[in-house]
């Protein structure tokens, strides 16, 4: 059955004909931000009108698709933590990260994908989702479409045109006894199994090429193996060996040090304050025993002060 998604759009949007006339390119502001290690990362925010538009894609598509439960990325209820719970119990760990992610998903993939999983759309249909969906990064006429990191859309779209390439990794993952996980452009694999996941790495980039052709890629100088024998760390958080979670010893020197400087008086300013902040929450939600360690080193009305501090505490 035909899927009549921008009928339904229209109804909520009688302006979008006019809207998708413009080239895809128009509807975006562009700007660099840094990574966490080297280079910059290209955001295209889309304008305020086609972000509404955008989301209800969203609402419209969501009920009709499947996205693979290996995906963590992007999913209600679900967060880091539980990415990395994942890999828990696991003594050995592979993880790798795909190359510019977000910019090579293109509609083919999409369209291909809906398809698959019983969701036909016109090609009429198809084209003004296109022009709604994907961004034009070069500004030339027909020049290809791909997603952009900033719009509210993209987040689902990587996750549908990812659902067979998922499916076919946890495949073989389970063959192998190994866990999968994929946290956007993050995969995770764990076991008990030693050098099990050396030859994983080809079956990966092999299930990529024959699912995308080669137009989604590994960033072979991001792939890391670890063990028990060394530090292992899931998006951003740290698995010890004891199999519990938590924020790193790093970290928590950091926050430690954090707090006794406004103790004494020496953390003035908003912004670090409320970076404090930031800190304490994420330590409290992956390792909530560390914060009464801190709160038996540094008193609890700290830690209250801290919690409650806001701009006009400062004058």
């Amino acid at each position: 059955m035909e899927f009549k998604i921008v009928q339904a759009l229209i109804k909520e949007f009688p302006e979008l004909k006019e809207l998708v006339k413009k080239t895809p390119s128009t509807h975006y502001k562009v700007f660099k931000i840094p990574k966490r290690t080297i280079g910059f990362r290209t955001i295209a925010q889309p304008t305020s009108s086609l972000k509404d538009v955008q989301r209800k894609v969203v609402d419209l598509l969501l009920p009709h698709v499947k996205v693979h439960h290996a995906a963590k990325a992007y999913i209600k209820k679900c967060s880091i933590k539980d990415n990395a719970a994942v890999h828990l119990n696991s003594q050995y760990l592979l993880k790798l990260d795909f190359e510019n992610f977000f910019n090579s998903i293109t509609p083919i993939m999409l369209f291909k994908v809906l398809a698959e999983q019983g969701v036909s759309v016109s090609k009429s249909d198809s084209k003004i989702l296109s022009e709604i969906l994907f961004w034009n990064r070069s500004k030339k006429i027909n020049a290809p479409l791909v997603l952009s990191i900033g719009a509210p859309s993209s987040p689902l779209i990587s996750n549908i045109v990812m659902y067979s390439f998922d499916r076919k990794i946890e495949d073989i993952c389970k063959a192998l006894d190994i866990n999968y996980s994929r946290y956007a452009d993050d995969l995770t694999f764990s076991t008990n199994i030693k050098s099990v996941l050396f030859n994983l790495v080809d079956m990966v980039n092999e299930a990529l090429q024959i699912e995308f052709e080669g137009e989604i890629n590994i960033n072979s100088s991001k792939t890391v193996f670890s063990s028990k024998k060394h530090n292992r760390h899931v998006t951003g958080i740290t698995l010890t060996n004891s199999n519990k979670l938590s924020i790193g010893r790093i970290r928590k020197r950091y926050i430690s040090a954090l707090v006794h400087k406004f103790k004494t008086n020496q953390l003035n300013d908003l912004t670090e304050i409320n970076h404090l902040k930031g800190l304490l929450g994420f330590a409290y939600y992956i390792e909530p025993n560390f914060i009464v360690r801190l709160t038996k080193k540094y008193g609890s009305d700290i830690m209250i002060r801290i919690r409650k501090f806001n701009s006009e505490d400062l004058k």
